[in-house]
């Protein structure tokens, strides 16, 4: 409190003593014995508004317990069942949720977890996938600043994801993994890891690499043979020991038959072998019988030219071939698409031939394009010419409906350096990024797509893309994001077919451990992308020919259907659009892929390690009561009792208005009981 109120609330008090003095005392009539609580009353009632006016604040300080927290994370992953263990599961979960003292001492909350960290409602073991790595990364954002052991309760079976082992040592929290398994090792054969190209060529051999592993000490002997159908395509007898437990096995493949080709990879069961499960794994191929060749002309070295080979090639379909301008006249029909980098006055005779080709390209301009000359070259894009540059962004536009371009973080991306001036589209095309100039959004396309008297093309407006890619890379982990985006410009401007009212999106197989997902565009009579239809799908088993029947999801600007839920099979669907008379066809083939039956027991070492890098301990599934009674009992999770402080103005304290209304009660009730006005 300060000086200032100190002496504003001890001259409120003289003020208000005054005022009952002069008025019960020096101007009363009657002067009785009943005049001073009058006056007393009188008192505390000024004082009191005077207060109120002054309004001082004072200092409140609260006191509360706040418990630490418990975060239960359980395995729901398909291996529990598959491994016997979901009633112990459900039978652990029961105890720690029946346990009062546990309740008590704690702040406790459940999750599950499979291909992802969800909170817990109901254990189904249904995930066709476990991350046990995401458990850590989960729970580090979530429980930064505060005490929070975990209990982890799993088989410790990691089917993707990063080494959970490893990962925990950066985990700041004492971790309990609660085995869910048999930790009893039996001899056993696996087919672990199948690396194969999804594509290979006709009347080609692609290569397979397998990696066999056996858990056991005798010497065994077994057969690893790849077939197709009943045909059998490779097979080699191999052996184990107690020092040769694993094997890498490279065959070379016939493709002989064009299409998608189911292949299983089988090892032949050792005696007495429990898990016959993980002796095979199967894997398919689709055989083409043709490639998109891709010709990337430029007359600089980019950086830029290196990221777009890797990236366009890291679709097996495609090949890339680089030419200067005056080497590639003459050539250009032997490409399905033409890059064209940064074009100058060299390319004139490059424009020429494109022209009377009809070929489709993709464009890259950037800050050492010579718009003067690339003006006159086109009709679809007018840049207005300067000497400037700036650096760009790219915005989605959700307005975009040429191909299905999903926002891979544009907004975050390093900026692209590109010419200063205007931009103008002189023909009918598709922005599917603007520019954004600092934390402005322009209207000026930075990504765009035309389609003009039956021939494509693309248009990016900014050098420097091998810098999206390496952001890509840092956000993801992975490249691959950011190369189907790549791809999805490449398989538009490449592709010649006439624009369609309806277009699908889908993959020729996939794996039964993976999502199965369908993506639809439907456009109106103007070729507008309509987001009011009404899309459904039709698959049919083609062994079973079991029906299945489902509407499309509007997601963005395309509609989407999840079929996860198929068993693996070969499938053919009809996509209609309700009212409209249109429809599309195609199949598809969902490859058997169980991962979550590779296993027959508890991963005891990955999970044995967790505990020793958080400072928790190990516990098996039967000594649940154990493990509680060990945490109410660590001194490292009692509950700590925090005070807070807050500055609180007296005109806050609500009671202080309560005693002013009695006091002047009071005081009227008693001057009237007593016959005074």
């Amino acid at each position: 409190m300060t000086s200032t109120t100190l002496l504003l609330i001890i001259g409120a008090g003289i003020i208000a003593l005054a005022l009952a003095i002069f008025q019960y005392f020096y101007k009363a009539a009657y002067k009785t014995k009943r005049n001073k609580v009058y006056a007393l009353l009188r008192f505390f009632t000024v004082f009191g508004l005077l207060l109120l006016l002054i309004n001082p604040k004072y200092k409140q300080q609260t006191y509360y317990t706040e418990k630490p927290s418990l975060a239960i994370a359980i395995d729901n992953s398909a291996s529990i069942q598959y491994v016997g263990y979901e009633d112990q599961v459900r039978n652990a979960l029961v105890r720690f949720r029946e346990s009062k003292k546990l309740e008590d001492a704690f702040d406790i909350q459940y999750f599950k977890f499979g291909t992802e960290v969800t909170t817990l409602d109901s254990l189904d073991f249904a995930e066709r996938q476990t991350n046990i790595a995401s458990v850590f990364s989960s729970f580090t954002a979530l429980y930064r600043n505060e005490v929070a052991p975990v209990i982890l309760l799993s088989d410790g079976n990691q089917t993707f994801g990063e080494a959970f082992e490893y990962t925990s040592k950066n985990f700041k929290q004492p971790v309990y993994p609660v085995i869910a398994g048999d930790t009893i090792v039996y001899d056993d054969l696996i087919v672990g890891q199948v690396n194969v190209n999804r594509y290979a060529y006709i009347n080609n051999k692609f290569p397979v690499e397998v990696f066999t592993s056996y858990t056991g000490t005798r010497e065994v002997a077994s057969r690893l043979t790849i077939r197709s159908g009943n045909s059998i395509l490779h097979q080699e007898n191999i052996t184990f020991s107690d020092q040769k437990k694993s094997q890498v096995i490279t065959a070379l493949i016939p493709a002989n038959k064009v299409g998608v080709r189911q292949f299983s990879v089988n090892l032949q069961p050792i005696e007495n072998e429990k898990n016959k499960k993980n002796n095979s794994k199967n894997f398919a191929v689709e055989v083409i019988d043709q490639k998109t060749n891709v010709l990337i002309i430029s007359d600089i070295i980019h950086p830029d030219l290196g990221m777009l080979k890797k990236s366009i090639e890291s679709n097996r379909l495609r090949s890339v071939t680089f030419a200067k301008p005056a080497e590639a006249i003459g050539k250009l029909n032997e490409y399905q698409l033409v890059v064209l980098y940064q074009p100058n006055g060299l390319f004139q005779s490059v424009y020429r031939e494109l022209e009377s080709l009809g070929k489709n390209s993709m464009t890259i301009t950037g800050t050492k394009t010579d718009w003067m000359i690339l003006n006159r070259l086109q009709n679809e894009v007018f840049h207005e010419v300067t000497t400037q540059e700036e650096d760009v962004q790219g915005v989605p536009n959700a307005n975009f409906s040429t191909f299905v371009l999903n926002d891979i973080n544009f907004s975050d991306f390093p900026p692209l350096k590109t010419s200063f001036g205007d931009i103008t589209l002189k023909t009918e095309a598709d922005v599917a990024l603007y520019q954004k100039i600092g934390t402005i959004t322009t209207e000026a396309p930075l990504l765009a797509t035309t389609d003009q008297n039956g021939r494509r093309g693309v248009y990016i407006f900014g050098e420097g893309l091998w810098r999206w890619r390496a952001q890509s890379y840092i956000d993801t982990r992975s490249f691959e994001v950011f190369d189907n985006f790549i791809d999805n410009l490449i398989q538009y401007a490449a592709s010649n077919k006439r624009k369609s009212r309806l277009n699908l999106d889908y993959e020729s197989f996939y794996y039964g451990n993976g999502s199965v997902k369908l993506f639809a565009q439907y456009f109106d009579k103007n070729y507008v992308f309509d987001s009011r239809a009404a899309l459904t799908m039709k698959v049919v088993n083609t062994e079973t020919e079991k029906v299945y029947e489902a509407p499309f999801l509007l997601q963005r600007n395309a509609y989407e259907i999840d079929l996860s839920n198929l068993v693996p099979g070969d499938y053919s669907f009809t996509v209609t659009v309700q009212d409209q008379g249109l429809a599309r066809s195609g199949s598809f083939t969902i490859v058997p892929f169980e991962v979550e039956q590779q296993f027959l027991n508890a991963n005891l070492s990955a999970l044995s390690q967790v505990a020793t890098n958080t400072n928790g301990l190990l516990y098996d599934i039967s000594a649940i009561d154990q493990l509680i009674a060990s945490l109410l009992e660590d001194s490292r999770y009692r509950p700590v009792q925090k005070s807070t402080e807050n500055v609180v103005p007296l005109i806050d304290w609500k009671w202080l208005l309560a005693v002013l209304a009695l006091l002047l009660a009071i005081e009227w009730f008693m001057r009237k009981y007593n016959g005074l006005t």
